[in-house]
C-alpha cells in the first residue's frame, strides 16, 4: 500500500515539475523575442497612397475567365447557385 502511494505521487511531483519547467521556458523564451523584436524594430516604409499611384487604363482582353471568377465568388459568399449571379457589367475602381 506505502509502496503504491510513492509512485502515484512520484509520478505526479514529475508531471507537474515537467509543466512548470516548460512554463517558465515558454515565458522566457517570450522575453527574449519581445526584447529582440524591439531591438530590430525598423521604421515602416513609406507607403505611396493608392490615389498617387500610376494605374493603367488598358482594356482587358478577355473578360471572361474575369466574369467567372467574380461570379463563383459572389455565388459561394451569397450562398447561391452560379446560375443565379447576373453580372451586368465590371468597372474597374
Amino acid at each position: 500500500m506505502g509502496n503504491s502511494l510513492f509512485v502515484v505521487a512520484l509520478g505526479l511531483g514529475t508531471v507537474f515539475a515537467g509543466l512548470i519547467i516548460i512554463i517558465v521556458l515558454c515565458k522566457l523564451m517570450s522575453f527574449f523575442v519581445t526584447l529582440t523584436e524591439n531591438k530590430q524594430s525598423s521604421p515602416a516604409p513609406a507607403v505611396t497612397p493608392v490615389s498617387q499611384s500610376p494605374v493603367t487604363n488598358a482594356p482587358i482582353a478577355d473578360k471572361q475567365p474575369l466574369i467567372a471568377a467574380i461570379s463563383a465568388v459572389v455565388a459561394e459568399e451569397l450562398g447561391t447557385d452560379i446560375s443565379n449571379i447576373r453580372i451586368h457589367s465590371i468597372k474597374r475602381v
